[in-house]
């Protein structure tokens, strides 16, 4: 919803979004225009989160690789060898509340946590039992990183090249957050070079362009989208990417929470005493 479109609606007062993210949202023409803007600020933290172990764990145990051997009526161990999550060191970046349902889950499965935050909480560290670091000390000393931060104009391309080059061999890197928190160029390079072993992503770069052709017919659509777009094809075409079509919100209950809560949303605005308002 960018100014162009929300231009042509000169009576909206108000725009409930069925999710806990707003980059899709012109803020700043909501802000300067009047315009109320109510999120799902929580409905899934534990239902992203558990996604999130679902892709670690076909990743470190090859599961699509072995299923796709299975169904072909092929049994043999050769090339299907994973390893343990236990002892293993895992780099959340974020500690909202999908973050710290992860960290809960990572102790569950006996790994080290390390995370980097924006805003450290060692009341936190201490009940969770994880060790505060900067990005770069988390790149280099993770087994696996998993990504839980929301996409502005600092963290776009928060893991680059020179991330990648900062990242231990054999590193499993994981998405489940905006698509453009990782350069999909880069996330490429880092594979072909074996620095990423394996990458599970339940969101994409431009995936907006992917789920509509029509969008790459539009004068919108640069050079820039298309590029991205030719990139996510080849990740989805490698054996070690696991790619989900953003379905990491989508359990029956979290979906329950986000209708609940997106309808009270509304029902506040109409009566005049509006909630969770992000503009």
């Amino acid at each position: 919803m960018d100014a162009a479109l929300l231009g042509r609606l000169p009576k909206l007062k108000m725009i409930a979004t069925r999710s806990t993210g707003y980059d899709h949202i012109d803020m700043a023409f909501c802000r300067k225009n009047g315009i109320t803007v109510c999120n799902v600020p929580t409905y899934g933290a534990n239902t992203v989160a558990e996604h999130a172990f679902a892709l670690i764990l076909s990743l470190s145990r090859k599961i699509y690789s072995a299923r796709e051997r299975t169904i072909h009526g092929d049994f043999s161990f050769h090339g299907l060898q994973g390893f343990d999550l236990m002892g293993k060191t895992l780099g959340v970046v974020g500690t909202g509340q999908i973050g710290r349902h992860v960290i809960r889950i990572a102790k569950g499965f006996q790994m080290r946590v390390l995370v980097c935050d924006m805003r450290p909480d060692p009341s936190l560290a201490e009940l969770l039992g994880f060790q505060y670091v900067d990005l770069n000390q988390l790149l280099a000393c993770s087994d696996v990183i998993t990504l839980h931060c929301p996409l502005t104009a600092g963290t776009r391309h928060l893991i680059g090249k020179g991330g990648f080059q900062k990242m231990k061999q054999g590193v499993l890197l994981i998405n489940t957050a905006p698509g453009g928190l990782i350069d999909t160029a880069a996330l490429l390079w880092a594979l072909e070079e074996g620095i990423v072993t394996g990458a599970g992503l339940d969101v994409l770069e431009e995936e907006e362009a992917i789920r509509e052709e029509r969008e790459m017919l539009s004068r919108r659509f640069d050079e820039k989208k298309l590029r991205a777009v030719v990139q996510n094809h080849v990740l989805l075409k490698r054996e070690d990417v696991i790619i989900t079509p953003h379905i990491a919100f989508n359990s029956r209950e979290a979906v329950a929470r986000i209708l609940t809560s997106t309808v009270d949303n509304i029902s506040r605005f109409i009566e005049g005493t509006p909630q969770n308002c992000i503009a």
